[in-house]
């Protein structure tokens, strides 16, 4: 399984924003266990979406600006970048098929 990208305060910006594939960030922390039983899916889905999505992690705890300034209160948040905008935010462990159904929809606006 690929990892994510880890990114942090001060590559957020080039790894995410400037992207040119969509990207979903996994906002985490160590001890949150819900972040922990989601961490597989989001692997998963970035092995699945390789070419199509980048994926990435962010620690809160060790990245607190940028989980602030996109207004991160819990964790898991997952949230989807395109073109350096937020066009999704999932709050909490959801099944890999909605995640599934979620990016969907947006990657599917992103080919036409």
């Amino acid at each position: 399984m690929a990892k994510p990208v880890e990114v942090n305060d001060s590559n957020f910006d080039q790894e995410v924003l400037e992207s040119s594939l969509p990207v979903l960030v996994d906002f985490w922390a160590e001890w949150c266990a819900p972040c922990r039983m989601i961490s597989p899916v989001v692997e998963e889905i970035g092995d699945e979406y390789e070419g199509r999505l980048k994926v990435a992690s962010l620690n809160v705890e060790d990245s607190p600006i940028t989980a602030s300034q996109y207004g991160v209160m819990s964790i898991p948040s997952l949230l989807v970048f395109q073109e350096g905008e937020e066009v999704e935010r999932i709050v909490g462990a959801l099944p890999k098929e909605r995640l599934i159904s979620k990016l969907e929809v947006i990657l599917g606006k992103e080919q036409r």
